[in-house]
């Protein structure tokens, strides 16, 4: 079985995020991690190759110092790592960086790709879909648990307050939630040898059936009108009742003036 996993260098939102002029993150200024769903998706598929023997390459697209996600789910055992960038690449929406991806995925052999459910820099849920549709596979998105049978792969999905069981052929795509598991830590000899491993890098010349009007900036029908980091709140109101009475007396005053009761 070959397994691939799409994987995302994100910000380190404790460290704070930085923004280009054109509301664009400035990646390169920040702190960053690996995505947790895209986390909880490569533990998915080291578990699989565990139990089946599977070989695992993990993709990312992003700036050169994207490498180090790679590296890292190396030390936690996958087989290979792919950097796709190119400048042309850059300052993609969901759109560009799915055709990109899927455009890399070509040169590869699968059986199941994996994604995580969604970045914490975006929150759209849509690359991993987007990516089963360029490439004309089943997707199961949302997955709380992960089985093979024979060709097939059985997914519980999270659905509300229940889930459903889904069963498709693969090759399949399938987007895990963090929740799918508890990712394993990186071994000592696994950091080593990811260290000495050598990390295949492709730019827009390796990508399969992919026009340059879906690419970057360019090619990102999205828009961002206006971005910042934190909301700044105001000070709000400050009351010192004399007695506990008075300040009991004051919140409900407020509770029923807002019709919260």
């Amino acid at each position: 079985m070959k397994i691939v996993v799409c994987v995302k260098q994100v910000p380190d939102t404790k460290g704070g995020v930085k923004f280009n002029p054109d509301g664009t993150l400035d990646r390169a200024a920040m702190l960053t991690i690996m995505n947790p769903d895209d986390k909880a998706g490569l533990e998915a598929a080291l578990r699989l190759k565990d139990q089946y023997g599977a070989e695992v390459t993990v993709i990312t697209m992003g700036l050169p110092k994207a490498e180090d996600v790679l590296r890292e789910a190396m030390a936690m055992g996958a087989d290979k790592g792919i950097l796709v960038t190119d400048r042309v690449l850059g300052g993609a929406d969901t759109w560009a960086t799915s055709t990109t991806l899927a455009g890399a995925i070509r040169n590869l052999e699968y059986d199941l790709i994996i994604t995580g459910r969604q970045a914490i820099d975006g929150d759209t849920a849509q690359v991993g879909p987007q990516i089963s549709e360029h490439l004309n596979i089943p997707v199961i998105s949302y997955a709380e648990d992960i089985k093979i049978e024979g060709d097939s792969v059985i997914v519980q999905r999270q659905y509300e307050d229940r889930y459903h069981v889904v069963k498709a052929k693969m090759p399949c795509l399938i987007t895990a939630l963090a929740e799918l598991n508890e990712p394993r830590y990186m071994t000592p000899g696994g950091i080593f040898d990811a260290c000495d491993a050598e990390i295949t890098t492709w730019g827009r010349a390796n990508l399969v059936d992919v026009d340059d009007s879906n690419l970057g900036l360019k090619g990102s029908p999205t828009k961002i009108a206006k971005a910042s980091d934190k909301v700044r709140k105001g000070a709000g109101e400050k009351v010192v009742p004399d007695s506990p009475e008075e300040a009991v007396s004051y919140i409900m005053d407020k509770l029923t003036t807002k019709h919260v009761i």
